[in-house]
């Protein structure tokens, strides 16, 4: 019996998906997006914080100016 020939009853014996009107949303995926949005908010205003204070150290002359660009390639 060839791989092809199993398919076939194999696909009839398979499980009938469920009725539109048994699939319902639920409220753990809702509580998991909205964490997720609060920790990509949470990251980006990090983000912007940790880009303010290295911004305002290279302001205040912490970080040494390149005397001439490197073509290290």
């Amino acid at each position: 019996m060839a791989f092809p020939d199993l398919i076939v009853p194999l696909t009839l014996l398979a499980d009938q998906p469920p009725e539109p009107e048994d699939v319902t949303a639920g409220w753990t995926a809702l509580v998991v997006f909205l964490l997720l949005a609060a920790a990509v908010a949470l990251l980006g205003f990090s983000l912007v914080k940790q880009l303010r204070k290295a911004q305002a150290a290279k302001d205040a002359g912490v970080f040494d100016e390149p005397d001439e660009p490197s073509d290290d390639r």
